[in-house]
């Protein structure tokens, strides 16, 4: 009678065994995968000239600046009341995403002539 019980055990064990293995690997090729992409990004940043490799940090030091210094003034002109942090928030969170369009379209890493696996 204990025999059926100890074979589903034991294969309850092998199915967990083989669902941690298969999910370790699965895991591994994601992280090989981004690895990958993040080293061909270095890589490619080795043939940028010195205008887009100065330009990254002051085009960020830029739109911190102004985020920080001049949307700041918003809930500061409105008087802090709640309407004016939301109406803060809602422009802000315009700006950051066409700050990141324009950080996209102009500092781009050309990975074309790099292998591509």
């Amino acid at each position: 009678m204990d025999k059926p019980e100890a074979d589903q055990s034991q294969a309850d064990f092998i199915d967990q065994k083989s669902g941690r293995e298969e999910a370790f690997w699965r895991l591994k090729r994601a992280s090989d995968k981004r690895r990958h992409k993040r080293v061909q990004s270095i890589v490619g940043q080795q043939s940028e000239g010195w205008k887009v490799t100065l330009g990254r940090p002051f085009f960020l030091c830029l739109c911190i600046i102004f985020d920080g210094l001049i949307l700041t003034e918003i809930p500061i002109r409105l008087g802090k009341s709640m309407f004016s942090w939301i109406i803060f928030g809602i422009i802000l969170g315009y700006t950051i995403m066409i700050q990141k369009q324009y950080y996209d379209e102009w500092f781009d890493v050309d990975l074309t002539d790099l292998d591509v696996n």
